[in-house]
Order: structure tokens, then sequence, then C-alpha cells
């Protein structure tokens, strides 16, 4: 029965994700600001950078994302290219060995492919000069094949300077692993945050989770320093025992986790000598990331009812 209410429950929250009367609800509430703030960095990039050096100093690495997706014209794609262009700048002007994720509907890919394409090339561009990464993040399904078709133009380019999300829910996602593996791209494996039909995605959570198990053990077996991204503390432990009975070096490969959740985990990975980036989001545009983390974890909506029950 439980298990039955977390899917509705999460199937409701990724529909509120999507619905502008919701948002509006949701950015009035003052009480959301309290869980807000435990999943979103700040709203400016000095916040952000400020989070990136306080993980510095407990031995964390980051990757910092500008919250925002679906730019609707072209002023806003090229004010989000702009952004992102001098996110670079800053992180290197601070000396913190952070990267960066970047949406390609931020940078205007419900335009015209040709439009992301503009500003894809100048930041990898710029990131390559600088001896940075950019990590390109998987939206919806719907863009799965053009995010991956704009990622091989500008892996071709820049190989060791852009790395792709896969998202192990989605059924093709075996096949476009071994493509990237046989291309040596960088992955971030993920089970995936969207909402998706039974036609495109497994819609049971066990299936998930051994497509998650399976990929992971072909990336630590082929791929190229890839990031284990999960909260999963089973998966964290099989990824750690397959990595030992492989002898794969702790060195070719990374966990990653989100932004205030599992602080003290993401620390013990560390002190294990495990390299451990933290996903870092900031902007004003918080509202579908932080649907989606609620999705992910229901019991932080418990959280908000206590809340408003005691006021």
């Amino acid at each position: 029965m439980a298990g039955v209410v977390r899917v509705v429950l999460r199937a409701a929250l990724l529909w509120l994700a999507e619905s502008v009367r919701a948002e509006e609800m949701v950015r009035r509430a003052p009480l959301t600001r309290l869980l807000v703030n435990r999943f979103v960095a700040g709203e400016d990039v000095g916040a952000a950078l400020a989070t990136a050096r306080a993980l510095d100093v407990r031995g964390l690495d980051c990757s910092l994302d500008l919250l925002g997706e679906n730019a609707a014209d072209e002023a806003s794609a090229a004010a989000a290219g702009q952004a992102y262009l001098a996110l670079l700048d800053q992180i290197q002007a601070a000396g913190l060995p952070g990267n960066i994720s970047i949406k390609l509907t931020m940078l205007g890919l419900d335009i015209s492919d040709e439009s992301a394409w503009e500003k894809l090339e100048a930041i990898v561009e710029r990131a390559d000069e600088l001896g940075m990464f950019v990590r390109i993040d998987m939206e919806g399904s719907e863009y799965t094949e053009r995010t991956l078709g704009l990622f091989r133009r500008i892996h071709d380019l820049y190989p060791t300077a852009v790395g792709i999300v896969l998202q192990s829910y989605l059924y093709r996602t075996d096949r476009d692993l071994d493509e990237m593996i046989e291309r040596g791209a960088r992955v971030r494996i993920v089970k995936g945050a969207y909402k998706e039909p039974e036609t495109v995605a497994y819609p049971h959570k066990n299936d998930v989770d051994d497509a998650f198990r399976r990929q992971i053990e072909r990336l630590l077996d082929g791929g190229t320093y890839p990031a284990i991204a999960t909260h999963d503390e089973a998966i964290i432990r099989m990824t750690q025992g397959y990595a030992l009975r492989m002898s794969v070096d702790r060195s070719r490969f990374e966990f990653q986790m989100l932004y205030g959740i599992g602080r003290g985990r993401q620390e013990a990975l560390a002190a294990e000598g495990y390299s451990m980036r933290v996903y870092v989001p900031y902007g004003t545009s918080w509202y579908p990331y932080f649907m989606r983390r609620l999705a992910e974890r229901p019991a932080n909506v418990l959280f908000i009812v206590r809340q408003l029950f005691r006021s």
C-alpha cells in the first residue's frame, strides 16, 4: 500500500512541476522557502560560488547548474548562453575546481537545434580553453535524440571538455550507453526524474533499479571516468563492491549527489578516497527542479505538511 501511495504522489508532483498555477501558489507560500533553501544554493552566482568554496574545503567537488529550461525566445536563450560563459570565467577566477551542467532547452532547443548549437559550441569552446568541463543534462524523452545529436557534434570537436547524462529508466539507454562508451564519452548515469509514458520508460522501480545496476557495471568495465549519480545506499554499496571485485581503481570513476541531500554520506565517501561531486543548482527558476526533487523523495512533502499544521 505504501508503495502505491509513493507512486501516486510522485506522479502528482511531476504533474505539478509543469503547472503554472501550482508554481504561483508554491512561490507565494513562505514555508516553502525552508525546503527550497535545502535543495537550491541561492538565487545568484555569488551564493553558488560561496557554496562551491565550502564544498571544496570539505574535500568535495561540485558541478554548478544555473537553473532554467525551455527558453521561449532567442533573447532568453542568448542571455542564458552568456550567463553560462560568465559562470565559467567566474569559477576560473575564484580558483575553484568545479565544472558546470547545462540544459539545451535553456539554450534554445525549443527554437531550433541550430539555436542551441550556437550557444553550446561557444560554451564548450570556452571551457576547453580554460581546461574546464561541461556536462550536458538530459531532459524529457522528447528531447533525448536531439540532445544526443548535438552532443555527438560537440564531442567530436572537444572530446575532453564535454560529457553527457543518460537516464536508466529509458528503454533505449543500454544502446545509447554502448555508443557513448565506444566513442569514449564521459557519462553521468542517473535513474531519471521526469514523468514518462510506459512506451518509452520502465514503469516499475525494480526494473529501473535493475537497469541502473546493469549500466553502472557496464560503465565501470569500459567507460571513461563515469559519474554514478545516486543517493540509493544499496546502489552505492553495489558500485563499491563491483569496483573492488573487478579491480577498478577509485580514481577511475566518481560518485555524484545533489546539494542538500546526504551531506554526511558525501563526506564519508570522500573520506574513504572516492571522488565525490555535488550537483549545486542556483538561480531564480528553481520551481521545476524543486518539484522533481520532492517527487524523488516524497518524505519531504510530509515536512511541508507538518510545518503548515504547526503554523
